[in-house]
């Protein structure tokens, strides 16, 4: 019966990676090997049913944990974003030259996906693209470069990218430090490919003849308000963890909650039609719930295997065939980027225990840089690039020629420089 259980999960992993031949969401996948797996446990596991309901009671509340944090993070950027105050930031860009706006855009998009997450600070780029270039083509590479430097930039940060969340959440990193050792990689990550773009990017921005204005209904005092609270309030949660020692979720809903009361406040005398697109409510309509459903499905289908004692045997099995830990976070990192990023880490997790693995060690950071870039190799392997791919109709096998290459170059350039970092201060 553990056979079928992990064959239900394999067999799942490959349907969630050929999400798009097959055209079967993998939202829906996702749930039915939770349920198929949690039960063929139950009925194997010599702990009994009440022995399994408990230890999928402590998998519940650890995945409630992350879903709550996303749910509200997500919030919190739609807000932002319906107020208009993503504009603060792209009616400063002014550059003329192509390269000095692949420059820009790449340092704006890594700086911001460590504030926001990747996925969504990669929409909120794409749509800006769409402001200052005219040229698909011109907009299709951008696109390739937004990919690679929001996963760059989410993969240094707690709060920029899902997978360095849940190590987080976890307990595997803490907030300074992580940021601390895995900068320099994730920077290095970035400048690699845009070094060598900038000797295939030539010629002048041609901006679009027409220019869509958003959130015309506020004012610009509204949207830099709203703006700074939302940033504010990502910002706030590391704060919140690190003085209180709550849980991360805790602090995002007191964020969310104060966003929303200044929300109301500055809203309070518009009329109901007004300000219906402005609210929290219309806000948490927009969220991408199918990807927090994934979320669920799949975090609960890996807790299977880290219940049944699976994952321990398979970190062993590694640890003797390779017998190194930075190859294989490198080769999770490389397989990444053919399935989702999201339960890779979550297996390293229940592979890995921290009463031999402590927060902050080698294994950890190393991951998180890793798991959290190496999706960038092909656009189906993160979230930014499925994003990416729908917002401008990305070519999978373009991507795989024109960008793939950077990102892979970059990957191996930043693990590289992660590893002289630590031997050097090890």
């Amino acid at each position: 019966m553990m056979t079928m259980v992990a064959v239900v999960f394999v067999l799942a992993y490959a349907m969630i990676a050929l999400e798009h031949p097959i055209k079967i969401n993998k939202s829906a996948t996702a749930l039915l090997a939770a349920g198929l797996m949690w039960t063929l446990y139950s009925f194997a596991s010599p702990l009994g049913v009440e022995g399994v309901i408990h230890q999928l009671t402590e998998k519940l509340a650890e995945t409630a944990a992350i879903v709550f944090f996303l749910i509200c993070a997500m919030t919190i950027v739609e807000v932002t974003d319906s107020h208009g105050g993503f504009e603060v930031i792209t009616s400063r860009i002014k550059a003329k030259k192509l390269t000095t706006l692949l420059w820009i855009i790449g340092f704006i998009t890594f700086y911001l996906s460590s504030i926001l997450d990747n996925m969504t600070t990669t929409i909120v780029m794409v749509a800006l693209m769409k402001r200052l270039l005219k040229e698909h083509k011109q907009r299709l590479f951008f696109a390739g470069i937004i990919v690679i430097a929001a996963n760059a930039g989410g993969a240094w940060s707690p709060i920029g990218d899902v997978t360095t969340t849940m190590l987080w959440i976890g307990g595997q990193v803490t907030t300074l430090n992580i940021m601390k050792t895995t900068w320099i990689a994730s920077m290095v990550n970035l400048l690699v490919p845009l070094t060598s773009a900038s000797f295939m990017l030539k010629g002048d921005v041609v901006p679009p003849d027409k220019v869509e204005n958003g959130a015309i209904s506020c004012s610009q005092f509204e949207k830099t308000l709203m703006f700074f609270m939302g940033i504010g309030a990502l910002v706030f949660v590391p704060i919140f963890k690190a003085i209180t020692h709550l849980p991360p979720y805790l602090g995002i809903l007191f964020a969310l909650g104060m966003l929303w009361l200044v929300g109301n406040i500055l809203h309070r005398e518009k009329p109901a039609e007004a300000k219906e697109h402005l609210t929290l409510t219309k806000a948490l309509r927009r969220i991408d719930m199918a990807s927090v459903v994934f979320f669920i499905g799949i975090l609960l289908a890996v807790a299977t295997l880290s219940a049944n004692g699976m994952l321990p045997s398979l970190a062993q099995w590694l640890d003797v065939k390779l017998g190194s830990q930075s190859l294989i976070v490198i080769i999770i990192g490389l397989v990444s980027a053919v399935v989702d990023n999201i339960p890779m880490v979550a297996a390293s997790m229940g592979m890995y225990p921290l009463s031999q693995y402590p927060p902050d060690s080698f294994l950890w950071e190393f991951m998180a840089y890793c798991a959290g870039t190496g999706g960038s190799i092909l656009i189906i392997g993160s979230a930014a690039g499925v994003a990416a791919m729908g917002l401008e109709k990305i070519e999978f096998f373009w991507y795989a020629r024109c960008i793939g290459p950077l990102a892979l170059i970059g990957y191996f350039c930043g693990a590289a420089a992660y590893i002289i970092q630590y031997n050097l201060l090890h």
